[in-house]
């Protein structure tokens, strides 16, 4: 299949979609991620006193974010398995399979009772529960991106395509307001008892939502003779998949940085615990801004590689200077527009950069190669990230070192960024029309 008839396949199969409530349905579960995460942050105190009591405190703490660190370690297998299953049955099942298991594992964090009600069995739940959200996640991403790429005319995917990272962004915005807000309203001792739980139980309720609208979705996955097309430039799945995870792997950290500046705000800057709070919430907004702007700038431009690499050249360049300049006037509107302007290009970059992966890859293997891809990244790179870059701050005991570790990694991700191909499907197929224009002049000579 060319790629102007899969553009064509592609055009009259978003005709028949009411795409905005399918969208909402596919990158709901991204956005679950991302909030879950945020929210296990932010009472990773309260969590590890209810599940791990102990005379310290701080042993608390590491169990509870051991814990948290668990539902990493099945993301890979999450994105094998279901992943796979996105690529062999098609992207509805696999995603409403990920997204029940999802469900699952959050109702079951809200409702395991604590330790002191029910003894070592609490602790063990939790981290049933925390493998089972793991496994989830995993496989979430692969086939919801791959459907977020087939859905939608060529000349939009770049747009819809970027809202996979969008998402994550806005609900990085709404997990900074519900725990900005049950910090403000509630007295430790109900954080401790049930606020904690309030606020994943806030996260939990978007569940029948997501499940109702994922069982009406249209399936993209669609005949046996689309399982074999495939870019007909890409040489090899393999090398897509180590560039993906090249850049993927970077931008990976770079994001888990960011985050990182509410705690670096606090103990290396020394700023109030509000302003930190309200880092969070620039990064939500800068994350929401750029990635459909850079998706919408690629469809534009009918390329993607251009929009990839210059927002994270100037990333890569701005953030050492970026901490120095935090570290010599530490304020915090300076904090907020660091926190939003890094974001923003990072954004930008890896939102196009994401959904670029499986845009290169054949149909029938994307969601599965696309879900390990970003698994891998994910339990390696953004399980890591924080704890990294704490201890360089530590070790080396320059508060610099975090941008350096950044920068690095950034790096890494432009290697693997100017090495992929052109994906996007106006770019190819004018190249496509050109070949064959020079193929018809040599005939006919």
């Amino acid at each position: 299949m060319s790629a102007a008839a899969e553009a064509s396949g592609m055009a009259q199969t978003s005709k028949s979609l009411p795409l905005k409530r399918h969208v909402a349905a596919v990158t709901v579960g991204n956005a679950l991620e991302f909030y879950d995460f945020l929210t296990y942050s932010f009472f990773a105190i309260y969590i590890g006193a209810a599940f791990f009591p102990s005379n310290n405190p701080a042993s608390e703490l590491l169990a509870s974010l051991a814990t948290f660190g668990a539902g990493f370690a099945t993301r890979p297998l999450g994105g094998l398995v279901l992943g796979m299953l996105g690529d062999r049955w098609g992207r509805k099942p696999a995603m409403f399979l990920s997204f029940s298991l999802m469900g699952l594992g959050m109702l079951g964090v809200v409702f395991t009772p604590s330790f002191a009600a029910i003894g070592i069995a609490a602790p063990i739940l939790l981290i049933c529960f925390r493998l089972i959200q793991g496994f989830a996640l995993g496989g979430e991403v692969g086939p919801t991106t791959a459907f977020l790429i087939e859905a939608p005319p060529a000349n939009r995917r770049g747009f819809y395509g970027s809202l996979q990272s969008a998402s994550q962004y806005a609900a990085t915005f709404v997990a900074g307001c519900v725990g900005t807000g049950l910090a403000a309203i509630l007295p430790a001792d109900a954080l401790a008892s049930w606020g904690w739980r309030a606020a994943f139980l806030a996260g939990a309720l978007i569940i029948p939502f997501g499940l109702w609208i994922r069982r009406s979705l249209p399936e993209t996955l669609h005949t046996e003779a689309q399982l074999d097309d495939g870019p007909a430039h890409v040489a090899s799945p393999w090398r897509t998949a180590l560039l993906g995870l090249m850049l993927l792997g970077g931008g990976t950290i770079a994001t888990y940085v960011t985050l990182y500046l509410g705690t670096y705000a606090q103990a290396t800057l020394k700023l109030a615990p509000l302003w930190s709070f309200s880092a969070t919430l620039c990064l939500g907004v800068g994350g929401v801004m750029g990635a459909p702007l850079g998706g919408l700038i690629s469809d534009r431009l009918g390329a993607r590689k251009p929009v990839i690499l210059i927002p994270i050249v100037v990333l890569t360049i701005a953030t050492v200077p970026a901490f120095l300049l935090l570290n010599a006037f530490p304020s915090g509107p300076l904090l907020l527009a660091t926190a939003f302007t890094l974001t923003f290009l990072l954004a930008m970059g890896v939102g196009v950069g994401i959904m670029t992966i499986p845009e290169q890859l054949p149909m029938r293997v994307r969601s599965g190669t696309m879900s390990v891809v970003y698994a891998l990244a994910i339990a390696v790179f953004g399980g890591s990230a924080q704890y990294i870059a704490e201890w360089l701050n530590q070790t080396l005991h320059d508060p610099i070192a975090p941008a350096y570790y950044m920068a690095a990694a950034l790096c890494v991700s432009l290697i693997g960024i100017s090495m992929m191909r052109e994906s996007a499907p106006i770019k190819l197929e004018a190249k496509r029309k050109a070949k064959a224009a020079r193929q018809a002049a040599i005939e006919a000579s």
